[in-house]
């Protein structure tokens, strides 16, 4: 009869495997945010991979391109959170890191001819901006040591309500608007601190790669938003 594993969270660990569950994680967090850099800067420099993202922003094939994004971020979440393998962890995370970077090129792009027009970088005040919330909200979860997975069926309503919302926006041809960013970014902050809980309280010491994965899509999530604040202000 095989022997059923018991996975221990990390929240039943002694202070020391914390700390270094924590750093492991934050670490692979920052690896994870300096190879989206790098991704992103290699596809800026291929002109057709720029075209082409650019080509799917506009009305239904936006969709697609949407569609696409979540197939993927699905099947990497896969990998990475749900299984105790390092290895497919790993690509989990570099699948994902991937996908966000080239449904990044059209509002990087847009960005980046703003701050060429004259503009202000707000490349790097959306980047302070998100770091800073996310630095506090990550200190808020977990100096309170507080389980917010009841955040879960918010942030789920909350999504789908978003997502019907991107699909009528697309589909009809209406800007969602300023209001509608500003709400994505409270679902990306309530987010960052389900997973903040999630990484201390659902994961085991071996998923360290896949808790940074789960924080680098919130971290991602609201940079998204809150550039295109900054872009359309």
């Amino acid at each position: 009869m095989q022997e059923i594993q018991q996975v221990v969270p990390v929240s039943a660990l002694t202070e020391d495997k914390k700390v270094a569950f924590y750093k492991k994680t934050y670490t692979h967090l920052a690896m994870a945010v300096l190879l989206f850099v790098i991704v992103e800067m290699i596809f800026f420099k291929i002109e057709p991979i720029v075209n082409f993202a650019f080509s799917m922003t506009q009305g239904w094939r936006w969709l697609i391109m949407l569609g696409g994004f979540m197939f993927v971020t699905n099947y990497a979440e896969r990998m990475a959170l749900k299984n105790h393998n390092i290895n497919q962890q790993y690509a989990g995370l570099l699948l994902y890191v991937v996908a966000e970077a080239f449904i990044f090129i059209p509002l990087i792009g847009i960005a980046m001819a703003i701050a060429e027009g004259g503009g202000v970088n707000i490349l790097n005040q959306a980047a302070i901006l998100t770091l800073s919330l996310f630095s506090g909200l990550s200190a808020v979860a977990l100096l309170t040591k507080k389980d917010f997975s009841f955040l879960k069926s918010i942030l789920t309503i909350g999504f789908f309500i978003a997502l019907g919302l991107v699909i009528a926006g697309a589909l009809f041809g209406f800007n969602l608007g300023l209001w509608f960013s500003v709400g994505m970014v409270v679902l990306a902050s309530g987010s960052i601190l389900y997973q903040t809980s999630n990484m201390v309280h659902k994961y085991s010491e071996d998923q360290y790669v896949g808790a940074s994965l789960g924080l680098f899509a919130s971290l991602m999530l609201l940079f998204w938003y809150i550039l295109s604040i900054l872009s359309n202000d």
